[in-house]
């Protein structure tokens, strides 16, 4: 796992994450209130943090999963 972002990209990569884990837990209230009362939102919320903390992830590693694949992101 090699640095093959930039500043900016990392710094992108975090707002991303931390926007993420915020929705993670706004969402996560609403069900927890019964606003939203099916058990299928628990996944949404899951998949939401989890995409959020690994969007930090690469931030703190300055690494980035597309990039390592081959693809070339604007950032």
């Amino acid at each position: 796992m090699q640095c093959n972002i930039g500043a900016k990209g990392k710094a992108v990569r975090l707002k991303m994450g931390i926007k993420a884990m915020v929705f993670a837990i706004i969402l996560a209230t609403l069900v927890l209130t019964g606003v939203l009362s099916s058990y299928i939102w628990w996944y949404a919320v899951a998949a939401i943090a989890f995409g959020g903390a690994f969007a930090i992830f690469e931030a703190r590693a300055g690494w980035c999963v597309i990039r390592a694949m081959g693809f070339k992101t604007p950032l």
